[in-house]
């Protein structure tokens, strides 16, 4: 892994060089060593021999190896220029050398070229900002590219993958689960690494999904409800949603909206039964009625209630109820951002 953000720093100790290359942890740089893992990724990866390949992060090139003998080409991104240079002598004179374009840079900071396959053992420090910009990325290439393998660390994969009601369920599973399936492949252990890092890792198949499940206008909004609903993922959305600060955002916007002639569609009153905010028992200490516009709470608990959501908590809701909640929130006028 060599595909993150560099600093001066002490180089490590001794066994921690490959080739007279000193290794530093700080940088994600964790050099994959075990033949027999690098065969099973490369293998579970469903590579085509018409397949570009970007990697990124290829350090000494111990995959980019069988990533040149599987695909067509590899396109390496690499921002440390040793690992640049080491890669540019391992492969000159040989059969792959034309097959290998090697990109310096911070792969954050690129623009990618087209791919069909990303295959990546990747700094763990750009594993969130690495899956939106590959899960943007497709909007940039209209054909998109097929899927990505890439090596995360353990617990971040379980995130990804998690589904409803497990421990690790969260924002990061359902924004990325709307964008594409994701699978697991591989455990691997940190022993396989030089230096070895202090946690496992796991290897993950991410393909995205054409169409979305919903407008790609909407993807901004989609991630503003799920920050609120995942604010305290375990309370109740009545409850979340009591809270004053969420009231007060939500009706700022609201006001907003209306204030620029935005056509509301639905019932105007969110479907509600009046009178019966008052029975709603607020499970959150820090929640507040007063200082929130009456009928305007109603109208939010009343979306609530009318489908079934006041009780329910976000830890346990589905992709498509979330979807749901959206669009009936939306009917009602009540929009996020």
């Amino acid at each position: 892994m060599a595909g993150g953000k560099i600093r001066k720093e002490k180089k490590t100790s001794s066994s921690h060089f490959q080739g007279g290359i000193p290794f530093f942890k700080s940088r994600g740089q964790h050099i994959l060593k075990n033949p027999m893992v690098v065969e099973a990724i490369v293998n579970k990866a469903g590579i085509k021999s018409t397949d570009v390949i970007l990697e990124i992060g290829p350090g000494t090139g111990n995959l980019t190896k069988k990533l040149l003998e599987a695909g067509k080409s590899v396109i390496a991104v690499e921002l440390d220029d040793r690992m640049v240079l080491e890669l540019q002598r391992r492969f000159q004179g040989t059969p792959f050398s034309n097959r290998l374009k090697i990109i310096q840079g911070d792969v954050l900071k690129c623009d990618l070229p087209y791919f069909d396959i990303c295959v990546a053992n990747i700094p763990y420090q750009i594993s969130s900002p690495l899956v939106t910009k590959l899960l943007n990325h497709k909007d940039i290439h209209k054909a998109g590219f097929r899927c990505a393998i890439i090596m995360f660390q353990k617990e971040f994969a379980t995130r990804l993958v998690a589904q409803p009601g497990d421990h690790d369920y969260c924002r990061l599973s359902v924004n990325t689960q709307l964008k594409a399936r994701v699978n697991h492949l591989l455990k691997v252990g940190k022993n396989n690494f030089r230096p070895p890092p202090k946690v496992d890792s796991s290897v993950v198949r991410i393909e995205p999904r054409s169409p979305l499940p919903i407008p790609h206008e909407k993807l901004q909004e989609w991630d503003a409800l799920l920050r609120i609903c995942f604010s305290r993922r375990n309370k109740t959305l009545g409850s979340i949603f009591r809270q004053k600060n969420q009231l007060a955002l939500l009706e700022k916007n609201y006001k907003t909206l209306q204030s620029l002639g935005m056509e509301i569609e639905g019932n105007d009153d969110g479907g509600h039964d009046d009178g019966d905010d008052d029975e709603m028992d607020v499970e959150d200490d820090d929640a507040d009625e007063e200082g929130n516009d009456s009928d305007f709470k109603s109208k939010v608990l009343g979306v609530l209630k009318k489908y079934d959501y006041e009780e329910k908590r976000s830890a346990k809701l589905t992709q498509n109820e979330f979807i749901h909640l959206l669009s009936v929130f939306n009917e009602a006028g009540i929009h996020f951002r």
